[in-house]
């Protein structure tokens, strides 16, 4: 299961540095044409916007693996052990409520876009809005993976970061 971990972290890793990577050369692209050449794609923003998109929510779950997101612990920290764990528990259940209703809600959506286009690369809007549903799948899976130590000690999986593509382990 480690293994099957591990695998998951890197290709969800190496997807966001493809799409930033992508991203980056349409702009520079971009960039150059329009000073070199007086003239500048015009599916560039667009293409970049939509990386972008699909990066914000492809790259929330490895966020969510290290404790990266916002978090107030006042109260957390304020109770004993095992009222933590309650309340971990309880912020676990929540969140996985929640991105089930967010992936309900983004296919719904996907679906209600398929039939318009983007102005520029005349591509199906599916395509852009189907990142909210991918996006929070990813999330759920990340969440379950760190459910355990995170409700049981309150441990994030800060030593996964050394698989990540580009890390000094990775």
């Amino acid at each position: 299961m480690k293994k099957l971990e591990s695998i998951f972290v890197t290709l969800n890793g190496w997807a966001l540095i493809v799409m930033l990577a992508a991203m980056s050369l349409v702009v520079g692209a971009n960039i150059l044409l329009r000073y070199t050449t007086a003239h500048s794609l015009p599916w560039a923003d667009e293409a970049a916007r939509y990386l972008m998109i699909w990066m914000t929510f492809s790259g929330a779950g490895l966020v969510l693996r290290t404790g990266g997101h916002v978090a107030i612990t006042n109260l957390q920290d304020a109770l004993p052990v095992k009222g933590q764990q309650i309340l971990r528990g309880a912020i676990t259940l929540g969140l996985l409520l929640f991105f089930c209703f967010m992936v309900y809600v983004g296919m719904q959506y996907a679906q209600r876009m398929q039939y318009q286009v983007t102005p520029a690369m005349r591509i199906p809007f599916i395509y852009v809005y189907a990142a909210m549903p991918v996006g929070f799948t990813l999330l759920i899976v990340h969440l379950l993976l760190i459910a355990r130590p995170f409700i049981t000690a309150g441990e994030y999986k800060h030593g996964d970061t050394n698989a990540l593509p580009g890390s000094a382990n990775g």
